[in-house]
């Protein structure tokens, strides 16, 4: 999904159909049928998010899901799981799906993790799970508690700069007290829809290969020059596979 901003600045997002297809869904929907264009970055809250939607509230198109399953989690089976060798405190086992992170819970659930960068679904109180018209990203510490709480639909891939350097709203939770403060969202595409010359295109490194274990393992185990005392372990946030710029 890509995000052309007010002042000429682009967000790129891959979504999660794997984790979470109802509401990703919903987002496709609601992008092809340029729902979202014009909005605004209505709050950002420091160490937290950066959350854009519609405060009106305008209706989504008649075809979105408004009240879909809470798809906070998935049964791992089936998932080709790259586990990290690290201990987790939220979770059983943590590691990657496809470059995802992702956490394994011993009774057979996965979900993907709230690492900066991961977009979600803003939603009011239990059971609501959010249709997709208030969407945020995670701009600070990774907030781990939220997961298997709300639904993640994918991840920041370019423009993090972009949503995490916005003023810090004043109000309750991040909130602008005038919408007209936000960033202004001009246009938001499926790049899928966009012509092959003008899609975006990344590269990642694979996390089932041998380089990204090796260099788990240095950022992990660091003894160098700067480096005094090697930690001997890594939190799943800060070991998100490398992602190169190709164009877009």
């Amino acid at each position: 999904m890509v995000l052309d901003l007010a002042g000429g600045g682009r967000v790129v997002i891959e979504l999660a159909p794997l984790f979470a297809p109802v509401h990703v869904a919903n987002i496709k929907l609601m992008a092809r049928a340029g729902w979202y264009d014009g909005l605004t970055v209505e709050r950002v809250q420091d160490n937290y998010v950066v959350q854009w939607g519609d405060p009106s509230p305008r209706a989504p198109p008649s075809a979105v899901t408004l009240h879909p399953p809470a798809e906070y989690e998935r049964p791992a089976a089936g998932l080709a799981f790259d586990a990290l060798p690290y201990r987790d405190t939220y979770a059983d086992r943590v590691g990657f799906v496809r470059g995802w992170p992702t956490a394994e819970s011993d009774d057979g659930e996965a979900w993907l993790t709230h690492c900066y960068g991961m977009v979600g679904v803003g939603r009011d109180l239990n059971p609501d799970t959010g249709s997709g018209t208030e969407l945020y990203a995670i701009i600070g510490q990774p907030a781990r508690a939220l997961d298997r709480n709300i639904a993640l639909v994918g991840r920041v891939l370019s423009g993090m700069d972009l949503l995490a350097a916005q003023p810090r709203g004043p109000g309750a939770m991040g909130f602008y007290a005038d919408p007209r403060q936000g960033l202004k969202i001009l246009k938001v595409r499926i790049a899928a829809d966009l012509p092959a010359a003008e899609r975006p295109a990344f590269a990642m490194l694979a996390t089932d290969s041998a380089t990204f274990k090796a260099w788990i393992h240095v950022r992990a185990n660091r003894q160098d020059t700067f480096f005094l005392r090697p930690a001997g372990a890594i939190d799943v946030c800060g070991a998100l596979p490398p992602i190169r710029i190709i164009h877009g």
